[in-house]
């Protein structure tokens, strides 16, 4: 599943048996997912690019506003997210990364760099006015999927790369 605002892969089923079977591939995080995303800021990690950061915040429904979520200690759910910085733009101060979400939490993505102090360029639910600004739509993208199909057992990995 993927926000309406984000672009990019979507899996979808032929008939309810490769459903179930994929939904169960998700759930066991069987199905390996990476994203591309523009953020506010430089968000430097260790490495040059090829070492994974990790952002281990968890994540709750924040019932007062609705889809929104927040990060709680008290009441969240555990969410991991690991990340690694693969470009900086110093005339828009903003930073590509690539996500590999290890949980599959509600806006996890969003939310886990909003908390960092690097929001996603052009999110319209967790970035401020200028961040929001500074892209005319969320520039967060389903990039890479891989998982054993549901029929063959064959291993397929699929790729689309960001248009941002």
């Amino acid at each position: 599943r993927l926000d309406q605002a984000t672009s990019g892969l979507v899996l979808m089923a032929r008939h309810p048996a490769a459903q179930r079977a994929l939904s169960l591939a998700f759930e066991q995080r069987q199905v390996h997912k990476r994203y591309q995303a523009v953020v506010q800021g430089h968000l430097a990690g260790d490495g040059d690019g090829h070492a994974w950061n990790d952002i281990d915040l968890p994540i709750a429904a924040d019932w007062a506003r609705r889809p929104l979520r927040v990060i709680d200690h008290t009441l969240g759910k555990p969410s991991l997210t690991r990340w690694r910085a693969l470009a900086y733009d110093a005339a828009t101060h903003s930073t590509r990364i690539e996500l590999e979400p290890v949980t599959g939490r509600t806006h996890q993505l969003r939310v886990h760099l909003a908390a960092i102090g690097h929001a996603i360029l052009g999110d319209a639910l967790y970035a401020d006015a200028t961040t929001q600004a500074q892209a005319p739509r969320l520039l967060l993208h389903a990039s890479h999927l891989a998982f054993t199909h549901p029929e063959t057992g064959a291993w397929l990995a699929l790729e689309w790369a960001a248009d941002f």
